[in-house]
């Protein structure tokens, strides 16, 4: 990942990033991968430095979640795959995974990561937005459709041709008057 374009790299790194309780997240296979080291040593690293990641930066997950990550991502359901619950990192829980590490290529990607999240971040910030601005929009013309259709039959209204009744043909004959 490495050698492509720093671009690409983030947008391959913001597919891996998934929302767990809330929180957009990397699994530690993901990020194992990218610092180049078994998830194995990654979590090693976060259980010899707790103190370095609190509950908001790393946190395991439960079954309920894994299941729904399974149908997701399509991770493995065990038999040869993982046998105990994946652990989640957050932004700055990558961050400081990278600073455990101390490996080039681990601060090196920390870099891709972090762009990663502030872009999907950014994202989310103008999807915000946009909804905003449509439901804005939603209640300026609420009432227009009404106002519209009035619109439309006063014109049909004034554009049809009067009914003329033909002209009689002949006498009128009026009353008698004695």
């Amino acid at each position: 990942m490495r050698k492509q374009g720093g671009l690409v790299a983030v947008k391959r790194i913001e597919s891996r990033i998934l929302l767990a309780r809330g929180k957009r997240v990397m699994l530690d296979s993901d990020l194992a991968e990218l610092y180049g080291v078994p998830t194995h040593r990654l979590n090693e690293q976060v259980k010899r430095n707790r103190k370095r990641f609190p509950a908001d930066f790393v946190f395991q997950l439960n079954h309920q979640e894994v299941r729904a990550l399974i149908s997701q991502i399509a991770i493995s359901k065990g038999r040869g795959g993982r046998r105990k619950l994946p652990y989640v990192f957050t932004e700055h829980g990558a961050i400081m995974a990278a600073n455990v590490l101390n490996s080039a290529r681990a601060v090196e990607m920390s870099v891709y990561v972090v762009r990663a999240f502030i872009r999907l971040r950014e994202m989310l910030a103008s999807h915000r937005e946009l909804a905003r601005k449509v439901a804005e929009l939603e209640r300026l013309v609420a009432g227009h459709d009404e106002n519209i259709r009035a619109l439309v039959i006063a014109i049909r209204n004034l554009t049809r041709p009067e009914a003329k009744r033909p002209k009689q043909i002949g006498f009128k004959l009026g009353k008698k008057e004695d």
